[in-house]
């Protein structure tokens, strides 16, 4: 719904009515068929973070979980994702992140489609079908319990079929609390990631289970992990995106929920078997109930734990602000409602009136005149003190900006080209960058910054001059987000009348030169900080598109945004 104001929204915390001190509505930026025109095409090694089309307010992660996701409804979802991106309107940012063993980013944020799509189908570190130690699904208990049925049709005795039972609980267990632990750890690392970006971050995590919710009732069991109370992990992890500003958005990647025992695989009873008189076992006895009351167990089970899902689902999605889709087999429809419910939304800022943290529970509630609207929000926090990211202090403002894969700050435009020194140094050459301890094989790269004068305040002096101050960085990290080397500094500039018109006809240049690994694939995160207005700019270049070239680097001018 548009055009509502402050005055629309009733805010209350634990019953007790509060006070709006700001209130902000955005919306999708989209632009009318046909208005998009797209950037003209670069020379080779030369890149732009002018925008395509404008940047909508919100961020967007997929979060691809095998660790909780059977592997053939990963198969599922990857294909789903690829239908989506054939459709994506211009301008929606996405980063793409999988969880197995551990988490790992496919994809920092973009708004090209081409380039998620490769990623994502990238033989080496794309999304591919996994199975952890730790995974365990709806499925894997039907078997266990087709086991059981097995192990009594072979004639196991009623001892040894309690400690096959006693032994399926204990691993179900142990990986239960893996899973936790793993998920947890996951969404903290996401909370921390997106810490940084600004506005509202939709985070839609695909998966067949969910362990965990970060809100948890503790009147309530949890259906897998049986928490009983609020553990202080949780607590962290809801503590982290209530400040990181993420809504979940769980989406069931199973599709339509079937029946597993009702499969023609599954373990049923023929006709000539019965309902009621049970089946031959092993060593010709029958064994009392037989696979019709087992089965008819599995029945009860596995309608059961997909109710205990779509209750976490809508627990999660209801708590951060989100909405749970499952039971549907269009998950491409789904990412699209996300998207666009998540691209327009209002802030709703207010100072509660109990001013006590003591680390207690706090319900929000949020309605509108005459209960016109169903409202999606934030449902409350944790009154903790420390209700922060804790983060290492940093003089460097561009370094949060900077992380690998996070989305371009466009408030500086810069073209910039990258290319190789030709000829390369000698080997025994001095490093280029402030990495000492770089080693093994490397190739030296010229960096090229112009940029734009307008974004620059640039001061005029009593003598002609102007003056100014930038901050101007590259960080290079490999494919797991480790840096690899770095440079860059502060550039104090007093320009004198002549050099002033000339930055006004190209831009304000800037160059580097630094020596990254030759044996794998790099990311360099440029940035630019303009120190008399706080505006900043950044843009990552995975090597692997800057073209080869033994050209000298004059003969290739970089694009004046």
């Amino acid at each position: 719904m548009n055009g509502l104001r402050a005055k629309d929204f009733v805010v209350m915390e634990d019953g007790k009515p509060q006070t709006v001190d700001y209130f902000e509505e955005h919306s999708a930026r989209t632009l009318p068929p046909g208005e998009l025109k797209p950037l003209p095409p670069m020379p080779p090694g030369v890149f732009t973070n002018v925008p395509p089309a404008p940047p909508s307010d919100a961020v967007n992660v997929l979060l691809l979980d095998s660790l909780n996701t059977d592997q053939q409804d990963q198969t599922y979802v990857h294909q789903q994702i690829l239908d989506f991106l054939k459709t994506m309107q211009p301008g929606i940012r996405v980063a793409v992140f999988v969880l197995g063993e551990k988490l790992r980013m496919v994809q920092g944020f973009t708004t090209d489609t081409s380039i998620l799509r490769d990623a994502l189908n990238d033989q080496k570190f794309g999304m591919k079908p996994t199975r952890t130690s730790a995974s365990r699904t709806l499925s894997d208990k039907v078997d266990d319990a087709q086991d059981l049925q097995r192990m009594w049709d072979l004639g196991i005795s009623p001892t040894g079929l309690e400690a096959i039972t006693a032994m399926q609980a204990g691993v179900s267990s142990y990986q239960g609390e893996q899973r936790v632990g793993m998920t947890l750890q996951a969404l903290d690392n996401i909370g921390r990631f997106l810490a940084g970006v600004p506005g509202r971050k939709n985070l839609i995590w695909f998966a067949s289970s969910f362990p965990i919710t970060v809100f948890p009732n503790s009147r309530e069991k949890h259906p897998e992990t049986q928490l009983h109370e609020y553990s202080a992990a949780v607590k962290e992890t809801a503590d982290l995106l209530t400040v990181s500003k993420v809504a979940v958005y769980p989406v069931g990647a199973e599709g339509m929920m079937t029946e597993h025992v009702m499969d023609p695989t599954g373990y049923l009873p023929t006709d000539t078997e019965g309902f009621g008189g049970g089946i031959a076992g092993g060593g010709g006895q029958h064994s009392p109930g037989g696979a019709a009351s087992h089965c008819m167990g599995c029945y009860a089970d596995e309608n059961a734990a997909r109710s205990d899902k779509i209750m976490v689902m809508e627990q999660l999605a209801a708590d951060t602000g989100g909405k749970a889709f499952y039971n549907t087999n269009d998950l491409n429809a789904a990412m699209q409602h996300a998207i666009a419910d998540g691209s327009h939304y209002y802030t709703i800022v207010y100072s509660p009136t109990n001013k006590k943290m003591d680390g207690s529970y706090r319900r929000i509630e949020i309605k509108v005149p005459e209960n016109k609207y169903g409202l999606a929000y934030r449902r409350g926090y944790n009154a903790d003190d420390s209700l922060a990211i804790d983060t290492k202090t940093d003089t460097d403002p561009l370094h949060p900006l900077m992380l690998r894969g996070m989305p371009s700050a466009t408030q500086l435009l810069y073209g910039l080209r990258v290319l190789p020194v030709n000829p390369q140094p000698a080997a025994n050459a001095p490093r280029a960058g402030k990495n000492a301890k770089l080693a093994g094989p490397t190739k030296r790269y010229s960096v090229d910054f112009m940029i734009r004068w307008t974004d620059v305040r640039l001061e005029p002096t009593s003598d002609g001059k102007h003056t100014g101050k930038l901050q101007v960085e590259l960080l290079a990290y490999d494919r797991e987000g480790h840096a690899v080397n770095w440079v860059g500094g502060t550039q104090e500039m007093s320009l004198a009348p002549d050099l002033y018109t000339a930055i006004q006809h190209s831009g304000v240049p800037a160059h580097f030169q630094i020596d990254l690994p030759v044996d794998q694939e790099v990311f360099l995160e440029t940035g630019v900080y303009d120190w008399a207005t706080g505006k900043a700019g950044t843009l990552e270049v995975p090597l692997r598109s800057v073209t080869a070239t033994t050209a000298s680097t004059s003969s290739v001018q970089p694009k004046t945004p």
